[in-house]
């Protein structure tokens, strides 16, 4: 019985032993280690302009994750989205192929410190008035100048 054992744990010692050496042929500098602390909550700004769903898809996801990260606080945390450019037309009613992602978006804003933010001045010049625009949304008068002020008072940049 006792030399069953040690043939088991001399096996398991070269398999071990064999996935280590191949690791190290892959990755000769071992693999990452995960690091857990906490974010202190923060003001941050996202400056909104793709007109690709997918780069949209992505920052919700990241604005989600940001604010979790902030332990969901609702006093010292702040999350705003600027859109501007090509980002308006998912957020024009008349696009509703794009109605369960405004719903996710909504979603984000609800009991939550995080706003949309609409350049008007760039919505007018595509065609759309503040009655085209979903109602979570508010407009400001220019994409540039809300992003300044917004950094004057303490916000991070985010793109």
């Amino acid at each position: 019985m006792a030399t069953r054992l040690l043939i088991a744990i001399y096996i398991v010692s070269q398999l071990v032993f064999t996935v280590a050496a191949q690791a190290n042929e892959v990755s000769p500098w071992g693999v990452a280690e995960k690091s857990d602390f906490k974010y202190k909550p923060q003001k941050v700004l996202y400056d909104l302009t793709t007109g690709n769903e997918k780069d949209l898809i992505n920052i919700l996801d990241r604005v989600s994750l940001l604010y979790k990260l902030y332990d969901s606080d609702l006093f010292d945390s702040s999350i705003v989205i600027i859109i501007h450019g090509d980002a308006i037309p998912f957020f024009s009613i008349a696009h509703s192929a794009n109605l369960e992602l405004m719903k996710r978006a909504h979603a984000l804003t609800v009991d939550a410190p995080i706003e949309f933010r609409m350049c008007q001045a760039a919505a007018k010049a595509m065609g759309y008035k503040p009655r085209d625009i979903h109602g979570f949304v508010k407009m400001v008068p220019m994409a540039d100048a809300e992003i300044v002020k917004l950094q004057q008072e303490g916000y991070a940049y985010m793109q």
